[in-house]
C-alpha cells in the first residue's frame, strides 16, 4: 500500500512538473511561431499550430530594416550587460567582503544603511540620476547607461551573507603567510567563491539586458539604443509591426537563454550558500 501511494505521489509530481513546463514554454512557442509567420497568419481568426509556410525571410527583414538598427542595439546591450555585470561583481563583492570580514566602527550601521536603500522606490532616484548624468554630458553615451547602475545593494547583501559563512580557516592561513585583506580577497576568497559570483552575475546580467526605462531616457539617439528600446519601436501609435516584433523578441532572448542554461546550476547553489534564509 505504501509503495502504491509513493508511486501515485511520484506520478502526480511528474504530471504537475510536465504541466508547469508546458506553461513555461508557451511564451517561447508563441515567439517562434509568430516570428516565422505573416501578419495575416498572426491575426487570423483560425489558429494553426504553425503556419503552413514558415517565413524565414522575417529574420533577414529584421536586420535589414533601416528604421531599427537591431544588430547595433544587440551589440549595445551586450556591452552594457557585460560591463554592468563585471562592475557590479567587483564593487558589490568588495563591499560584501568588507562588511563581513573587516572590523571597523559603525559597520552594522553602514550595512543597515545599504539595506535601507532597497526600500527607496526607483522612481524617487530616477530624476536626480538623470539630472546628474545630463550635467556630466553622458546622455546618449554608454557611460551614462552603465555607470549609474554599477552598484547593487542587493548584490552587496548577497555577498556579505555568503562571506559570513566563508571558511575562516582559509583566511587565517593566508594571514599566517603574510597576506592582508586585499590579497586575501583576491587570492583566497574570490577563487573559492565561484558559485555566488556566477549566481549574482547571472541575475545582474539578465536584469541589465532587460532594462528598459533608463536606456529609453538616456539613449536618445539610434546609436545608443539597446535591444529593449529597439523592440519598443515596432509598436507605435500609428502602426504595429507584429511579425518583426515577435522575431526580434525571439532573437533578443537567445543570449539570456544561453547564459541561463550555462550557469543555471550556480544560481541555486549561490543563493543557498549566501545564507539568505538566515
Amino acid at each position: 500500500m505504501d509503495t502504491g501511494l509513493r508511486g501515485l505521489a511520484r506520478a502526480l509530481r511528474l504530471v504537475i512538473l510536465v504541466a508547469l513546463a508546458v506553461l513555461f514554454l508557451v511564451p517561447f512557442y508563441l515567439l517562434v511561431r509568430n516570428g516565422l509567420a505573416t501578419e495575416s497568419d498572426i491575426t487570423a481568426p483560425n489558429w494553426t499550430f504553425f503556419p503552413r509556410h514558415l517565413q524565414w525571410g522575417n529574420l533577414r527583414e529584421l536586420f535589414d530594416d533601416p528604421s531599427v538598427p537591431m544588430l547595433h542595439a544587440l551589440w549595445n546591450s551586450a556591452q552594457i550587460a557585460v560591463a554592468t555585470t563585471a562592475g557590479t561583481l567587483l564593487l558589490a563583492s568588495l563591499a560584501g567582503y568588507g562588511l563581513a570580514r573587516i572590523p571597523y566602527p559603525w559597520a552594522d550601521q553602514v550595512f543597515y544603511g545599504i539595506l535601507g536603500t532597497l526600500m527607496i522606490p526607483s522612481a524617487v532616484t530616477f530624476v536626480p540620476s538623470f539630472v546628474l548624468v545630463s550635467s556630466l554630458g553622458w546622455v546618449s553615451t554608454l557611460r551614462g547607461l552603465i555607470v549609474p547602475t554599477l552598484f547593487s545593494a542587493f548584490a552587496a547583501f548577497l555577498f556579505r551573507q555568503y562571506f559570513l559563512g566563508f571558511p575562516q580557516e582559509l583566511e587565517d592561513a593566508a594571514r599566517v603567510d603574510g597576506l592582508g585583506y586585499w590579497r586575501t580577497y583576491w587570492r583566497i576568497v574570490v577563487p573559492n567563491s565561484a558559485p555566488v559570483f556566477a549566481a549574482v552575475g547571472t541575475i545582474v546580467f539578465i536584469g541589465s539586458w532587460n532594462s528598459f526605462l533608463w536606456p529609453l531616457v538616456i539613449g536618445q539617439d539610434q546609436q545608443s539604443w539597446t535591444v529593449q528600446v529597439a523592440l519598443s519601436t515596432f509598436t507605435t501609435g500609428q502602426t504595429v509591426n507584429l511579425h518583426e516584433l515577435f522575431v526580434a523578441a525571439a532573437v533578443s532572448i537567445l543570449p539570456l537563454l544561453v547564459v541561463f542554461v550555462v550557469l543555471q546550476r550556480f544560481i541555486v547553489a549561490g543563493v543557498e550558500r549566501s545564507g539568505i534564509d538566515d
